[in-house]
């Protein structure tokens, strides 16, 4: 085992139920350890600015069940340039870090990637995002969540669905993945989801009106990811091809990113977080720590990033036939 000193941690990209629940665990598993740790507010633009704190184990008391993130997040178009993560370099240097773990999604773990080969700078991921779009791990902290509250609302709105017959779009986050989509799709009861891996999602869709969405049920939900135009766009186009039909469409929006992570994500985020410190511990550098059959698996950030993670297709068939 090597013998670190002092660890970084920071949250980037789009907020996710559980980033507080991961960051309580990489702090009191790293000082567990024995092990300083420094907390980075605002993601890769505090990095660069220099907003570093030093967390004891009472910074990350009672978080475990706030959404958002405690140390914030935001945007950072000076870490895509060399000057930039030069500058990020040199403030961790300054700091005394020795490695640094990053709680995001897609973009975060691109950054990470690009700036642990260009300065030899050891990296693990804990992946946060509610899209659930990494390859490499079952889930991601924060997709449970998000599922959670968009069955809540797309079961509120079938209530004034079935109340006036009608054909309503759901449109929900998830612009290159459409996990959200389907699984929420399945789970509510839905008649169809459009989502972008799948393009017979339209054709599903033409199908239910061919087939009168009111023939056997006195309402129809669709969801939609928010990719190709949304809900709006497929909304429109209905008008045009069926001015039969009045759809109605409910964006659900900055929802599905708040609110208290459920125990699932508050479970899988204890279990990576801690589990980013063990592989520190284990000389490993520029993986990111998943889930896969309920155990934790290392996977590095290329393929995280690069390889796609596919929906699962039987699911869509699933949706299909209890649909009738």
């Amino acid at each position: 085992m090597n013998q670190l000193k002092c660890i970084g941690v920071l949250t980037s990209g789009g907020d996710a139920p559980g980033m507080n629940a991961a960051l309580r665990a990489v702090t009191r598993s790293a000082i567990f350890r024995g092990i300083k740790v420094k907390a980075i507010y605002r993601g890769y633009k505090g990095l660069i600015g220099g907003e570093i704190k030093e967390f004891q184990t009472q910074n990350v008391s009672n978080i475990i069940q706030q959404g958002g993130t405690i140390i914030k997040t935001a945007r950072c178009p000076e870490f895509e340039t060399k000057e930039g993560r030069k500058i990020a370099y040199e403030n961790l240097q300054k700091e005394e870090i020795d490695a640094l773990i990053v709680i995001g999604g897609n973009g975060t773990f691109t950054g990470a990637r690009i700036f642990a080969q260009e300065f030899n700078f050891p990296i693990v991921g804990v992946p946060g995002t509610i899209d659930n779009d990494l390859y490499g791990t079952d889930s991601t902290i924060g997709y449970d969540t998000a599922l959670n509250t968009i069955i809540e609302a797309v079961d509120k709105i079938r209530d004034t669905a079935s109340s006036h017959e009608r054909l309503f779009l759901i449109e929900v986050m998830g612009r290159d993945a459409g996990f959200l989509a389907l699984n929420a799709a399945v789970a509510s009861g839905a008649e169809a989801a459009v989502i972008p891996e799948i393009h017979t999602g339209e054709d599903q869709l033409e199908a239910l009106i061919q087939h009168g969405f009111r023939k056997s049920k006195n309402s129809s939900i669709v969801l939609v990811s928010e990719s190709n135009g949304g809900a709006m766009a497929i909304a429109e186009r209905l008008k045009k091809d069926h001015p039969e039909y009045n759809p109605r469409v409910t964006v659900l929006g900055h929802i599905q990113r708040g609110g208290s992570p459920s125990a699932y994500d508050r479970i899988l985020a204890s279990r990576l977080g801690a589990a980013a410190i063990e592989a520190l511990l284990d000389d490993q550098r520029n993986i990111m720590v998943g889930i896969n059959n309920d155990s934790i698996v290392y996977v590095p950030l290329v393929r995280a990033i690069k390889d796609k993670k596919s929906v699962d297709k039987t699911l869509f068939n699933t949706l299909k036939m209890l649909s009738i």
